[in-house]
This record gives structure tokens, sequence and C-alpha cells, in this order.
């Protein structure tokens, strides 16, 4: 059995903009969601600029008592998960066992864990909250998504750091291939921007320190110093390709590629050659029959380190060769800095947008590119193009790499 897997649904909390249209316009008007932390005070963290979600209630998208007990990064999930459902008008149509949840984080609940250690020290055990497990562990957002749709299938987390978001729609487009379930909820969440987070990113040096917000994230860029931590969430409602039609579902795009590979080489730092990003990029394009006719638009992993940048741009020539210097690319962390686990189900929203409405989003900021990353990256502003094949690149911390790739359905 390898049943055809389509996009039904999309929804997005980012720091650019709530809701996919919202998000996609900022990031094709060259948005920037990078602005000063304000979920805590940073004056003893050397980083000051986050990419933050603006404006979010979570008493939108469940009751106060319920929010209380819900940690933001589940709050993120539970937010977009609302409109991709909404959007495929799915529910109702499906046996509750044949509908499941992949759902990825990098960290979960990190937002409760510190706020519980501050508790456990300044008052004491007996002030650790009931709920700081149930809200703290990695697997709550798919469990609370599943509990709140009903869906009695797998509830499965997918938790390999930055790819975190792209292995759970991978894994989960496996799943309905071979005939595991007929819908799927995929996609990751991630609120990270906490003082311990954000002092343990500092400390490894893995964050940019600027303060000017427009020479903080700067993928491929000459003056690249570290990522700009960011939060929010994506999702994606995946449906087997002939109840979708049968049904009459919108179908935004199929999902015919999945790659993913482990660089096996350090704790933090990408294969400088490339080699183990290159192995997932691969298997995708074969994965989706790409061939060098195809019009290809690539979303970069581009975090705006100088190891990361260098390894991906080897990796795409390596794979694609000559043919490297025609792909259009771009690096959306630019506008919504690093999301972590949940940068993987966002990027591959903005793949989807891409191809239906003919665009590259730019990579804004880009003004200074590295010689040594020497690919078109779309600088400064969108280009418009048509594409006949998407992929989205993520690469996370321990090597993971995954990559996904997307044609408009036809």
């Amino acid at each position: 059995m390898n049943r055809r897997v389509v996009i039904t649904g999309m929804g997005a909390v980012s720091p650019v903009g709530i809701g996919v249209d919202n998000f996609w316009n900022a990031l094709l008007n060259g948005a920037c969601g990078v602005g000063p932390i304000t979920r805590f005070d940073p004056k003893d963290v050397k980083a000051s600029l986050a990419a933050e979600v603006k404006d979010f209630d979570p008493t939108r998208y469940q009751d106060h008592k319920e929010a209380l007990h819900t940690d933001r990064c589940a709050q993120f999930a539970l937010a977009a998960a609302l409109e991709a459902v909404e959007e495929s008008q799915v529910l109702g149509t499906v046996e509750p066992e044949r509908a499941a949840v992949y759902f990825g984080t990098g960290i979960g609940g990190f937002e409760t864990t510190e706020s519980n250690c501050r508790k456990l020290v300044e008052r004491g055990a007996r002030r650790v909250s009931p709920f700081f497990v149930p809200m703290m562990i990695a697997n709550m957002p798919a469990g609370l998504l599943a509990i709140r749709f009903g869906f009695c299938g797998q509830a499965i987390p997918a938790v390999t750091a930055c790819a975190s978001g792209s292995h759970a729609i991978g894994e989960a487009v496996r799943a309905i291939r071979h005939g595991y379930a007929d819908v799927i909820i995929a996609g990751g969440a991630e609120a990270p921007i906490t003082e311990v987070g954000v002092a343990g990113f500092c400390s490894m040096k893995a964050l940019s320190f600027a303060t000017d917000v427009n020479l903080a994230s700067l993928p491929f860029d000459n003056r690249r110093a570290g990522f700009v931590i960011g939060e929010g969430a994506g999702a994606l409602v995946l449906e087997e390709y002939d109840r979708a039609k049968a049904r009459g579902a919108k179908i935004y795009a199929e999902l015919v590629g999945y790659g993913t590979s482990c660089d096996a080489y350090h704790m933090t730092a990408p294969k400088p050659d490339g080699t183990g990003a290159a192995s997932a990029v691969r298997q995708a394009l074969n994965e989706a029959q790409y061939t060098a006719d195809d019009r290809v638009y690539i979303n970069a992993h581009g975090t705006g380190t100088r190891l990361n940048d260098l390894a991906e741009t080897l990796a795409i020539k390596s794979v694609l060769g000559d043919k490297a210097y025609d792909v259009a690319i771009s690096s959306t962390k630019a506008s919504t800095g690093h999301m972590l686990g949940a940068a993987g189900a966002v990027e591959l929203i903005a793949c989807v947008c891409a191809l239906r409405d003919k665009v590259a989003p730019p990579t804004i900021n880009l003004l200074e590119p590295d010689p040594e990353c020497d690919l078109n990256y779309t600088p400064v502003c969108k280009r418009e193009a048509e594409f006949d094949l998407a992929i989205s690149n993520s690469f996370g911390f321990g090597g993971h790499n995954a990559c996904v790739a997307v044609r408009l359905c036809e």
C-alpha cells in the first residue's frame, strides 16, 4: 500500500502574524518579527532580542481555567490546529480510530519547567503545581490535540530539536501512505523564550547578541553571528487523497517526498561538509521524482549561524550540482527568528503558499552575502516565479535532519 497524501488544512501562529494569511502576507511584505524580549527581564542575559508571538490570547482557543493548566507551547499548538481543522472541514467525516495526531516540539513546556523550579527553590516542594508534569512533558501538545478533536488513532510526538515539526509531518505521511491512518493533524510547536532558555542558548554562543532588529537574524549574510530565538506553531491536516477528493475537500498540495538522516557527528554542530543534510534532501527529492526540468523552491533551514548556513549551502550543491544556482531559496527565519520545533511546520506552510501564489518569499536583511554562501537566497525582496516542487529543510541539534517535499496536486 502506497497511498497519496494531501494537505487539506493549515494553521499558523508566528512572530509575524497569527493565522496563515497574516503569516504569509507578512513574509511577502518583508515584515520582521524580531524585537526586544518582553517575556522576561533580559538584563542578566546577553541576548536582548527575540521573535515573540504578539497579542496572543489563549482564551480565544480554550476556556480560562483550561488555559491556566496548559503550557504556552501547547496553547500555540491548539491555536494552529484549530485553524487547520476548521479550514479542512474534516471533523465528522472520519472514524475516530482512523484519525491521528503527529505533533512535534523540541523542548516542550519550558515555561512551566522554569516557573516550577523557581517555586521549588523559593517556596518549597509543596508549592510545585500538581499540573507541572502534564504541562511540561513534550508529548502533551499531541495529547491535547487528540483530546480536543477526539482523534483516537496514534497520538505521537516527534522530539528532534529543530527538526521536530518536519519529522512529525514526514512520519505522518508514512503512516497515511501505509494505511495506519486516514487523517492526521501534523506539525510542531515551541515556546522557548524564557530566562533559562535564552541563558542556555547564550552560554553555548548560539544566539545573536545584536541589539538592532535589522542586524540580528541574518541567514547567509557575511555578518551573521547566531540565530534569534522564536516561538509559535504550525499545523497541517494531512489526508489520504481519494477520501479528500470524495468529500470535496479543498486540497492545497500533495506531500510527495520525505527524507531523514542523522549526522552522527556532534551534539550541536552540523557536519561541516553537509553530507548528513544532503542525504535527507536527496531522499526527499528522489521520492518526489525530481527531474532537472523541475522548477524548485527551497525554504532553507538557514538559521544565521556561521556553521549551519555554510553546511546547508554545501548540501544543496552536493545534491543539485550546477542546478543549485538556478533554484530559488529563502530563509524565512530572517523574518520569524528560529522557532525551533515549530520551524519545520511553519516553513512547510510557506512552501505550500509559494507554490500556490508563484512567489518566493524574501530573506530580509541579506545585504552582504557570504562569498561561500553563493546561491540564490532571494535577498531583501520577494521574487515572482512559477514552481513545480518545493522542499523544506530542517536540521536539529543531535544531528537530526529532515526534508519534506510538496507539489501542487494534479
